[in-house]
């Protein structure tokens, strides 16, 4: 007895581009939270965003890896 997988859900256009829209604004901001230390004038808020490395590290590779969901399924998708 073979076993298959079953097809994948068709996604819609509106899922797959809020999917983009997630994927970059969580680059963007993760970005923010790693570069923006070095603009900063020495101050409280800069040494805050400073030890919060690892959550900007976190929604760069969140944001990537939504990203790259995005790209597997435009690629997938059936043709019209």
């Amino acid at each position: 007895m073979s076993r298959t997988s079953p097809p994948s859900p068709p996604y819609s256009h509106k899922a797959n581009n809020e999917l983009l829209q997630k994927g970059l604004m969580l680059v963007f901001i993760g970005l923010a939270v790693l570069v923006g230390p070095h603009f900063m004038a020495p101050s409280s808020m800069r040494d805050v965003i400073a030890s919060s490395a690892a959550v900007g590290w976190f929604a760069v590779v969140l944001g990537g890896a939504f990203v790259v969901r995005y790209a597997l399924r435009r690629r997938n998708r059936p043709s019209p």
